[in-house]
């Protein structure tokens, strides 16, 4: 489980993680995730982890925010048990994408990523559900991490 650093600074469980990665800072949202090395383009980077919660205790959770969907009745809630993923940033023109396979949520690289890249994926959360703002500073950003 990711678990702070002393400094309270949070990490990425290396039992999750394919590649060398830091949380720090982040100028998108509080804290990121970045590269410690260069990643190549398709490469399974990080899987989210979290505890597997079902669709009631979902809704009783719905404040929380690092709520990942797995399917129509589970979901990981990565602020319990999280493997340090919950802190990857959204960005419209994101660097990860994001598979489900055999009930596993992984990021794998879209394009080469260079060390000192901050790790982001599109959150694609839906044009329906409360409009949330966009940070991420893309040249092509939508203003919002909603998808129509």
């Amino acid at each position: 489980m990711a678990k702070p650093a002393t400094d309270n600074t949070p990490t990425i469980d290396p039992r999750y993680a394919r590649f060398r990665l830091r949380v720090r800072r982040s100028r998108i949202h509080r804290w990121g995730v970045y590269a410690g090395e260069a990643i190549p383009p398709g490469r399974k980077v990080l899987e989210y982890t979290g505890e597997r919660i079902n669709r009631h205790e979902k809704k009783r959770r719905e404040d929380s925010k690092y709520l990942f969907e797995l399917n129509s009745y589970w979901t990981l809630d990565g602020g319990v048990g999280g493997s340090g993923a919950e802190f990857v940033n959204h960005s419209c023109n994101p660097n990860l994408a994001t598979r489900i396979l055999r009930g596993h949520i992984l990021y794998f690289s879209r394009r080469r990523i260079a060390k000192g890249e901050e790790l982001t994926v599109d959150y694609n959360f839906d044009w329906d559900d409360e409009h949330v703002p966009c940070a991420c500073g893309a040249r092509r950003c939508r203003g919002t991490i909603n998808v129509k």
